[in-house]
């Protein structure tokens, strides 16, 4: 499978975005597609990372960008997790951490 980019995120864990990922963001969320270096360094450099209660194995990762032209300006990327490794679901704005 090829990868957009792999990274080590901030617990030195391996994460990758797959084409079919990036395809899956940039025709759910367009509004991010020019904003890649920006989710790699969401990943290196969070504000914060959330467990969900849903999945043990999916995380939330953010990152605040205060130049977004938008209200929404924290970067949401989810990631999860199969045999150590991480994948990027899918990558979006939101306006608050919750």
């Amino acid at each position: 499978m090829l990868h957009i980019f792999q990274t080590i995120d901030k617990s030195g864990r391996n994460i990758h975005l797959s084409k079919e990922g990036w395809a899956h963001i940039n025709e759910e969320h367009p509004e991010v597609s020019g904003y890649l270096e920006e989710i790699q360094e969401t990943l290196k450099n969070p504000i914060k990372i959330k467990e969900v209660d849903y999945d043990e194995d999916i995380r939330y990762y953010y990152r605040y960008y205060k130049s977004i032209e938008s209200p929404a300006k924290n970067l949401l990327v989810i990631v999860k997790y199969l045999n150590g490794e991480g994948f990027i679901i899918t990558a979006y704005f939101v306006k608050s951490i919750k």
